[in-house]
């Protein structure tokens, strides 16, 4: 062997010394499987987002010794007092939900005060963080009970289940003369007087019958509307539940899911002068309709408008009809070549009375505030522009002719996707910004606009929160979170970093999570944790890395998973929110595309820039729901890079999912860039390993995705696992559900086939922590 053959010969040994990594054992899973209940009880005072109750107090969640507690707060003191009775509710909680709950650990991070006889904060409303189930607790006997929903379901919004029957209670005049309610499929007013019934409508039927839920009374009780409604499909999706609980035979479960393509109900307003007097409002400005918004009366009662998304969410409008003459007209107009994203459009009228109105557009590339004339739709000032967009309107003070809003990107160099408060005048002019700490500010404005609670953080530092006059002027602190026993502990902060995309121009910003034994002269596989959604951007820009909030449980899994050996990381690729028009237009009718190109670029800079960052066996991927699909098209269409996979609760077909996300984004009618984006049908390009996990009773996305693609992948002859979860729902894998057992099948999966390392042998061990 010559002198350099044996120069290389021990470079490939140091090499492959550095590449290796121990195959982790029992007690590294038991570790990284208990990391959250390690970490969540060391850390106080980390405030959680304020709110205000409507007699001006305030009052957030934070944490101390033993778990967390909520505190209520006013303006003029700094004593804080405990915002309920914690022992007492969750007593009364458990007593009525069966579940054991604790004062320090309640199942929720957020709740609102609502009324309860004459106590206008004498109960509360929340929502449990496990199954999103609404409940209602009162505050002086502490009874608690779930939440139901009076009225008639409707499918993602856009098709009533007929099967249950509507709410016809009667709508009562403000002036307390009439009540409105359904008589079969008409409507009838009944005087509160005399009793003497008044019928509206006798055209009403079963295929065009008018919905008493949509009532609505105008301020001076001389008019009423309603909507007239043509059934759309009632399309049922059938699950076998094939392990109920406390039976030994399965069920049969179905739901109302309209998809893609399917027929949607068509709403028609109609309008009646408490004579009887009818008004067909001309619906030309209400074609081709996906759904139409509440009707809402203007404060003077001279007019009422609705919001009209179009099907194929390429035009919004606010619609405007006059009560005299049942004229209508466009109010505000949005049109797109790609889409409007019509869940985050944004109309303030002005004053109540529709003269002017204050519209969200993104008509020149960017998210900004127009002041628009109610009256032609003539946009009459832009209040904001510039290469930076607003993220919410927080609050309107309309006798200032002022706007308080959060805005991101406005700063050069710093990270674009963190929010600011400002406020601006009516015409464009006064913006000042009110936050100036490089983090994110997670901002309530108190009702009568006099204060805000500002709680600002960054994934790298613990939440402060302050409160202000609505002028900027900081008050005082309320909380400053103590994270050093977390740190001693061994937490270390996410690295937020930043390359350049596809375009080599454009910033694309991502996380990265090192094992807490991280050594730079070692080489590690890399995992990527991915959700490519357009609704929004994923990268978690606020601390709190245990789960339950703000991203967490990605934090806290990414961590667990990379104390295996691994570099985890989390990206924003192009097609996701929070940028310009164009970085979020990628995505349309383009799902597939998932942003990989800007995240293939990503990968490689940082394997250029970080020796450690070892992408030579390829790139590990999983992801849930959208995440899943994007992980199974990262092994189908990308295999030069990504190379296993784990990919749960997929939707996997965008045609097979629910209607509303997926005709957003994919456009309707339905064509060939859904089949483009299919998992199903590009399922013969996988090259990697994959690991498949469903939830047989996945409410969100129909389980027949999965074992479609399963399907799909057995006629290919492609090898891959299956993991299917008895009465497991669309959070399997996530954070609820027999989450640690699918957790460390992933962890496993990942150990295996990109580690390229031994996993225990589990049935021979004690099963590691449930």
């Amino acid at each position: 062997m010559s002198k350099w053959q044996a120069r290389i010969a021990l470079a490939c040994i140091a090499w492959v010394a550095a590449s290796a990594t121990a195959a982790p054992g029992v007690a590294d899973y038991e570790r990284s499987l208990g990391l959250r209940e390690a970490w969540s009880g060391l850390t106080r005072d980390v405030a959680f987002p304020a709110q205000w109750r409507s007699d001006g107090h305030f009052y957030y969640r934070h944490t101390v010794e033993g778990g967390f507690a909520f505190v209520l707060g006013t303006p003029g003191s700094d004593a804080l007092q405990p915002a309920f009775d914690a022992a007492r509710l969750a007593q009364g909680l458990s007593q009525a939900s069966r579940q054991p709950q604790t004062a320090l650990k309640l199942p929720f991070s957020r709740f609102d005060y609502v009324a309860e006889g004459n106590d206008p904060n004498g109960a509360i409303r929340f929502y449990q963080d496990s199954d999103y189930t609404p409940w209602r607790c009162t505050l002086r006997d502490y009874v608690c009970a779930p939440v139901a929903t009076p009225g008639r379901p409707r499918g993602f919004g856009v098709v009533r289940d007929l099967r249950i029957a509507a709410d016809n209670a009667p709508r009562r005049s403000p002036d307390g003369k009439w009540e409105a309610y359904a008589e079969g499929f008409d409507v009838v007013l009944r005087s509160i007087a005399d009793g003497g019934v008044k019928r509206l409508t006798r055209d009403g039927r079963s295929d065009a019958f008018y919905d008493p839920e949509t009532l609505a009374w105008s301020p001076d009780s001389q008019h009423l509307a309603v909507y007239r409604v043509k059934p759309g499909l009632a399309r049922l999706v059938t699950r076998v539940e094939t392990s109920p609980s406390g039976q030994l035979q399965p069920l049969l479960q179905t739901q109302l899911y309209p998809k893609p393509g399917d027929p949607v109900d068509i709403e028609q307003p109609v309008l009646f002068d408490v004579d009887g007097t009818r008004k067909d409002i001309d619906t030309q400005l209400l074609a081709n309709p996906y759904e139409l918004s509440p009707i809402q009366w203007r404060s003077d009662s001279s007019s009422f408008s609705l919001q009209y998304v179009q099907r194929g969410f390429q035009a919004v409008r606010v619609v405007a009809v006059d009560a005299a003459s049942g004229r209508a007209h466009a109010a505000v107009e949005e049109t797109a070549k790609t889409f409007v994203y019509a869940d985050r459009t944004y109309a303030h009228d002005v004053g109540g009375l529709g003269k002017e109105i204050l519209w969200i557009s993104e008509r020149d590339g960017w998210r900004h505030l127009y002041r628009v004339d109610g009256t032609s739709g003539k946009v009459l000032k832009q209040i904001t522009r510039g290469a930076w967009l607003v993220r919410d309107v927080l609050r309107v003070d309309d006798a200032q002719r002022r706007i308080w809003f959060t805005a991101s990107g406005m700063d050069e160099g710093r990270d674009p996707y963190q929010r600011h408060l400002f406020r601006v005048d009516f015409d464009g002019k006064g913006l000042t910004r009110l936050t100036d700490a490089p983090a994110d500010h997670d901002i309530a404005i108190s009702d009568d606009g006099r204060f805000y609670i500002d709680v600002y953080s960054r994934p790298d530092m613990a939440p402060i929160a302050e409160l202000r006059s609505i002028d900027g002027t900081r008050l005082r602190e309320l909380a400053r979170g103590d994270i050093s026993r977390l740190l001693a502990a061994g937490w270390k902060p996410p690295e937020s970093v930043v390359a350049k995309g596809r375009d080599g121009r454009t910033g694309i910003w991502g996380m990265v999570v090192r094992p807490r034994d991280y050594d730079p002269g070692k080489r590690y596989p890399v995992i990527e944790n991915i959700y490519a959604g357009p609704h929004d951007a994923f990268v978690p820009k606020t601390f709190w890395p245990f789960g339950y909030h703000s991203g967490g449980d990605k934090q806290i899994g990414m961590q667990a998973l990379a104390d295996l050996g691994f570099i985890v990381v989390q990206i924003d690729g192009m097609g996701t929110a929070h940028r310009s028009k164009a970085f979020h237009d990628v995505a349309w009718k383009n799902l597939g595309d998932s942003g990989f190109l800007d995240r293939i670029a990503w990968h490689k800079a940082m394997a250029a820039r970080d020796p450690s960052y070892d992408i030579s066996r390829g790139v590990g991927i999983y992801g849930a729901s959208a995440g899943g699909q994007s992980t199974l098209g990262a092994l189908e269409l990308h295999p030069e890079l990504y190379t296993v996979g784990v990919a749960m609760a997929g939707c996997f077909d965008n045609r097979m999912d629910k209607i509303s996300w997926n005709e957003q984004w994919m456009g309707w009618p339905v064509d060939e860039h859904y089949a483009r984006a299919s998992g199903v049908v590009n399922a013969a390009g996988l090259r990697g390993d994959l690991l498949l996990v469903v939830g047989e009773q996945d409410s969100n996305v129909d389980p027949a995705s999965t074992a479609q693609v399963v399907d799909a992948l057995i006629q290919a002859g492609k090898d891959f696992d299956l993991l299917n979860v008895p009465g497991g729902e669309h959070s399997v894998g996530r954070s609820t559900g027999p989450i640690e057992y699918v957790t460390r099948r992933q962890f496993d999966f990942f150990v295996r086939h990109l580690m390229r390392a031994p996993t225990p042998h589990w049935n021979s061990h004690a099963a590691p922590r449930q």
